[in-house]
């Protein structure tokens, strides 16, 4: 996951999820909804209803809100099957509500699809309230690695200082 959402504009929010299978097959089936299978449409649409986003599936993706773009790119990452997910600043582009959102579903679906995320963030609330251990960098070197649960926002502060 990337702080840009990388959606093919011009495609529907559906097409772009489908983009997420294009590891695990060869050809053009996954390039457009209507090339592709029956059940690869169907997985696409689940994963698009896990975001909540599946009333929109239709709609062009340059479309959407930033944080329905941002929803749907983790679709996206959902129709890959992955086991670890790495989002880079997820919330970075989005207003602070729409992170808010973003980030309560990410911790969802960890929870339920039993998946690892690894994100980076500078907003320290985020990485105390979502993560469940905070590993700190200055000068590329690891300066702290604590369970979030024992940490406070300045415990943080001299990493920024």
């Amino acid at each position: 996951m990337f702080q840009r959402h990388n959606l093919v504009g011009r495609s529907s929010a559906l097409t772009n999820v489908l983009h997420g299978g294009q590891a695990r097959h060869d050809g053009p089936m996954y390039w457009l909804q209507s090339l592709a299978p029956p059940a690869a449409r169907s997985e696409a649409m689940r994963c698009l209803g896990r975001v909540g986003l599946a009333d929109l599936a239709l709609q062009r993706a340059d479309r959407l809100s930033g944080g329905q773009s941002q929803r749907v790119a983790i679709a996206r990452a959902l129709m890959q099957r992955p086991e670890l997910v790495m989002a880079d600043e997820p919330v970075a582009s989005l207003d602070p509500s729409a992170g808010e959102e973003v980030m309560d579903l990410f911790v969802q679906l960890i929870r339920e699809e039993g998946l690892t995320l690894v994100f980076t963030s500078h907003n320290l609330e985020h990485a105390l309230a979502y993560a469940d251990r905070v590993v700190a960098l200055k000068d590329g070197r690891v300066v702290l690695d604590a369970p979030s649960s024992a940490l406070a926002a300045r415990d943080l502060a001299f990493v920024y200082g």
